[in-house]
């Protein structure tokens, strides 16, 4: 070591706040390493700077936010909650929706002083199929195409999913549970969720696909849902919704099904699901506090014949022979009843009496009405979605009365009257076309004070067009049928001679639950027999005939409407013969 190295070191000792020689700028002077070392150990050594000092046994605020943060992570939280059936409660009805997958309990509570709650089951995963779930769900959502032109969607979901599975290395861990946990089906029981999920109706796709449902109602956040249950009536379900998000995007997505818009704009939505289940929803909380709210009510993919209607008790052979001649000889005919009573399916059922060969044109808001006719126009009316007091493109039930009128209906239906809609409506029938539509109203006495006030105003004299009034009613039975605690009764036929004046044609007796008719005192028989050359024995004799066909038909089995349809073309075609075979007997008659 030579001297001069010597003599630094010593200064160096001697003055230890001189070891780290600095430049001009402050900033520790660079060594012979490379830019990026230097680099390095400036960053590190400002970082040094700035790091607070350790006080013993404490730990600073961002040092104590960090751990919180750390060790505490939020956990996953469900969108909704199933919750168990208590153990005291009392099994009343236990059956499957999808075999292996879901079933659905109906269950006596005492909680509730005995009363019924329906409980929906649906087959457990386990956490490691939940994960390979929630990720492959993930992965769908951004990856998944839309089907191809005529590829099933079920099929095409299948496919992509397990492809995607296979791609992003999730089939092995469904492997590795199929293995090491509970059952070797793993990927059937992930595909009822994609299913329920993509394809269905998510959380209430059990409720959705249950035959005996009418009605789900949605609430909000935090209250059970509830159902209509043919069998049970109202009844609170286990399931509640948690989570708004989760709510909003189930509203969103029926409305996208409806092919409607719902919005915080537009919050109010009515539409028509695509199995003809009617949508009423409102979105978020813009009108409805507790959350967003739907309401979804359930109707049967083949609508109810009059057959249907027959074996149910809403009415009689008779009274469906009755109404048959009234609709055969175009007299107008309203289904008069509360929400729920049945009108809308009543409806159908009668114009599916009407002759296959005449035109029907039907008016609607929401397309509810199916009938087996080719020779029918169905029309329904459209909103507009323009803000302001001007509604551009909006078609009003008004606007579709009036154009159907150009259309030279045989008849007439419009689903439901009540604005000025009706006053087109009634001039419609004065003209003489054939008339059937709804009404709601709980007796025909006020059904007719809501035609002749506002909004309708249809005139007093207009009101006698309204041949008969049919009052349907969703009342208590006098004995179980079947199990049924409830049913729908036609309570009265009447028919309107005037304002204020109606005579009753048929009544429901509630004590023994059958019909007493009136038939003889009918002046609507009255005009049909004057206009077609009978006298009214003849036509109550025919009406009587055509009631042991009704009858034949139930004990047949034939209810589907096209089958009835068939019949009743077959009956007149029929009728028509035996009424060319008679002619050359009629006419030696008056020699």
């Amino acid at each position: 070591m030579t001297l001069t190295d010597k003599n630094s070191k010593q200064n160096e000792t001697s003055n230890p706040e001189k070891k780290t020689a600095k430049s001009k700028t402050g900033f520790p002077k660079l060594s012979n390493k490379s830019a990026s070392q230097n680099k390095e150990e400036i960053a590190k050594q400002e970082k040094q700077k700035t790091r607070p000092e350790k006080t013993e046994g404490k730990l600073t605020f961002m040092q104590s936010l960090r751990e919180i943060f750390k060790k505490n992570l939020p956990l996953e939280t469900s969108t909704v909650i199933f919750k168990e059936p208590p153990s005291n409660a009392e099994v009343v009805e236990t059956y499957v929706i999808q075999p292996s997958y879901s079933k659905v309990t109906v269950m006596s509570l005492p909680e509730l002083g005995g009363g019924k709650a329906y409980f929906i089951s649906e087959l457990k995963l386990t956490p490691e199929e939940n994960l390979v779930l929630k990720r492959l769900s993930n992965i769908i959502e951004r990856e998944l195409e839309p089907p191809k032109a005529g590829v099933d969607a079920i099929t095409h979901l299948d496919t992509e999913a397990k492809r995607l599975a296979k791609e992003y290395g999730l089939i092995k861990r469904v492997r590795k549970v199929r293995k090491d946990q509970v059952t070797p089906d793993s990927w059937p029981r992930l595909l009822y969720y994609l299913h329920r999920d993509f394809l269905g109706f998510g959380h209430i796709h059990v409720v959705m696909n249950d035959p005996m449902i009418e009605d789900i109602s949605v609430s909000g956040l935090g209250m059970p849902v509830y159902i209509w249950h043919r069998k049970y009536e109202s009844m609170p379900t286990n399931l509640t919704f948690t989570d708004e998000n989760a709510l909003d995007n189930l509203i969103v997505k029926l409305t996208h099904l409806s092919n409607k818009h719902i919005s915080t704009a537009f919050p109010i939505l009515d539409a028509m699901l695509p199995g003809k289940d009617r949508l009423a929803a409102t979105f978020r909380r813009e009108i409805t506090p507790k959350g967003g709210s739907f309401t979804i009510r359930r109707f049967k993919e083949e609508p109810f014949s009059i057959v249907d209607l027959v074996e149910l008790g809403t009415i009689d052979a008779q009274i469906a022979a009755y109404i048959w001649m009234l609709v055969e000889n175009r007299m107008s005919i309203a289904v008069i009843g509360g929400t729920g009573a049945g009108k809308t399916s009543t409806l159908n059922a009668i114009a599916s009496l009407i002759k296959p060969q005449m035109k029907l044109v039907t008016v609607e808001e929401i397309p509810e009405m199916n009938v087996p006719h080719e020779n029918w126009i169905q029309m329904v009316s459209r909103e507009s979605y323009g803000l302001g007091t001007v509604k551009t493109g909006e078609v009003t039930l008004f606007d579709l009365v009036k154009a159907s009128l150009r259309h030279r209906p045989d008849y007439l239906v419009v689903g439901e009257i009540r604005g000025e809609e009706a006053f087109v409506l009634f001039q419609a029938l004065a003209t003489g076309h054939g008339g059937l539509t709804t009404l709601h109203a709980d007796s025909i006495d006020y059904a007719m004070k809501r035609l002749t006030s506002p909004p309708m105003n249809v005139s007093k004299v207009y009101v006698p067009l309204i041949n008969v009034a049919a009052m349907v009613e969703r009342i208590q039975l006098p004995s179980a049928t079947g199990n049924m605690t409830f049913g729908r009764r036609i309570t009265s036929l009447s028919e309107v001679i005037d304002y204020g004046e109606y005579k009753t044609i048929s009544k429901w007796n509630p004590i023994n639950d059958t019909f007493e008719t009136f038939f003889e005192e009918s002046e609507a028989l009255q005009r049909i027999s004057v206009r077609r050359g009978r006298s009214i024995k003849g036509i109550l004799d025919e009406i009587r005939e055509r009631a042991l066909l009704i009858r034949d038909l139930r004990q047949q089995g034939i209810r589907n409407n096209v089958e009835i349809a068939k019949f009743i073309t077959n009956y007149y075609t029929s009728e028509a013969e035996i009424a060319i075979a008679q002619e050359p007997i009629a006419r030696k008659e008056p020699v």
